[in-house]
């Protein structure tokens, strides 16, 4: 078994149908590939009752594997990073969303990827291979696929998907790069790629197929879309 451990950070808002499936998933795939890890769950004061579903499943799993730090409320997917990576324990750390529209079972390919080739971190990604993105209307994936063109052409990042939020970082790299970073919200991811290509970090991707959620609601609207461009601009006009 290798020394290394990984922290997955699951920042959650009203997501307790999703958070037993996707705990159980990843607690699964990561057990059968013989992977040390923990699940740090960051609750932002979900009205719905997540986090206590989050308390049974550390009971049924153990305080050493499901670590919860919740917060008051809505802060942001930066500073639930940031929250999360000051109670790792791991040396690596894997970000994911928590409503299913990422399988765990990638997990395991990206760990071996930035093992073969020492990357500071590794990226999902939804445009190369046989990646892909299910359950999206037409304009979704136009929004989607619009965003990353646009961002390619303005940031030349070299990474394929940037908006994408499952990855597996070196936790210092993370630290230094959410340092730096001035986005909230759906841009962030955006920026900590083109950081790290600024950075001279080196960036390895695994095809992803991205599902989307099957509970809840998407948090992603036309306000977001608007921001989404405006950020973009920042971005272009900073680095």
């Amino acid at each position: 078994m290798s020394a290394n451990k990984y922290s997955i950070l699951l920042p959650t808002y009203n997501e307790r149908e999703n958070l037993p499936i996707i705990i159980w998933l990843i607690v699964k795939y990561l057990t059968e590939s013989k992977i040390d890890f923990e699940i740090i769950v960051i609750d932002d004061g979900s009205p719905d009752g997540t986090l206590e579903i989050a308390k049974q499943l550390q009971n049924l799993y153990g305080e050493d594997r499901i670590v919860l730090r919740p917060r008051k409320s809505k802060l942001g997917l930066g500073t639930a990073y940031i929250h999360g990576i000051e109670h790792a324990t791991g040396n690596f750390i894997i970000i994911m969303d928590a409503d299913l529209s990422h399988h765990p079972k990638f997990i395991p390919q990206f760990i071996e990827l930035q093992k073969e080739h020492n990357y500071d971190l590794v990226s999902g990604t939804r445009y190369k291979g046989d990646g892909g993105v299910y359950g999206w209307d037409f304009k979704r994936k136009l929004i989607s696929r619009g965003a990353n063109y646009l961002t390619q052409i303005l940031l030349r990042p070299n990474a394929s998907d940037l908006t994408g939020s499952f990855r597996l970082y070196k936790k210092d790299v993370l630290k230094n790069l959410i340092e730096r970073c001035q986005s909230k919200g759906y841009v962030f991811q955006m920026e900590m790629i083109v950081r790290a290509r600024q950075l001279d970090y080196t960036i390895g991707e695994v095809p992803i197929s991205f599902v989307d959620r099957v509970y809840g609601q998407s948090k992603l609207g036309g306000t977001e879309i608007v921001q989404f461009a405006i950020n973009l601009l920042y971005l272009f006009a900073t680095t």
